[in-house]
């Protein structure tokens, strides 16, 4: 008998299964909380660059009464070439849910970001309306995409001054 114990070295095949099944299961739920905290990273990133190009718009309205003329984020460049920021911010997911932006009139405009956590607190304290002098009223609702397209998961945060 006293050889029997001595010879067996290791674990059974059912021993190494059971712990590779345990670290799969410890591994998935680390994943999907990770998953999650990057998503809310992202929309914490771009609720500060929303209030970031809103803080320069105020400030070239300051200078020129009168907000970049057009639609389109790309129409933003003027405040990184006049020196009201350095760059305008790139969206995290790269074009995935760019930021949006539409003059409205000379003294207005509506600027946006598609967040992915329609739970988040920021939502409760974007626009509900849209400025009535806007002619995209879809942005506001905060189950759409900024676009103004409905979209899975996706919710618009949007403002205006």
């Amino acid at each position: 008998m006293k050889n029997f114990f001595k010879q067996r070295k290791g674990f059974t095949l059912i021993e190494l299964l059971v712990v590779i099944a345990i670290i799969g299961i410890l591994a998935s739920i680390v994943l999907a909380s990770l998953n999650q905290a990057r998503r809310k990273s992202r929309d914490a990133r771009r609720i500060a660059d929303v209030k970031q190009i809103q803080l320069a718009l105020e400030l070239y309205f300051d200078d020129n009464q009168t907000y970049p003329a057009g639609t389109g984020i790309g129409n933003l460049s003027v405040l990184s070439t006049g020196g009201y920021m350095t760059a305008v911010p790139a969206e995290p997911l790269a074009a995935a849910n760019p930021y949006h932006y539409q003059q409205c009139g000379t003294t207005s405009y509506h600027l946006g970001a598609s967040l992915e956590d329609g739970g988040h607190a920021a939502l409760d304290q974007d626009l509900e309306t849209a400025p009535a002098v806007c002619a995209t009223p879809a942005w506001a609702a905060d189950g759409v995409a900024c676009t103004g397209a409905a979209t899975a998961n996706t919710h618009c945060y949007d403002v205006a001054p």
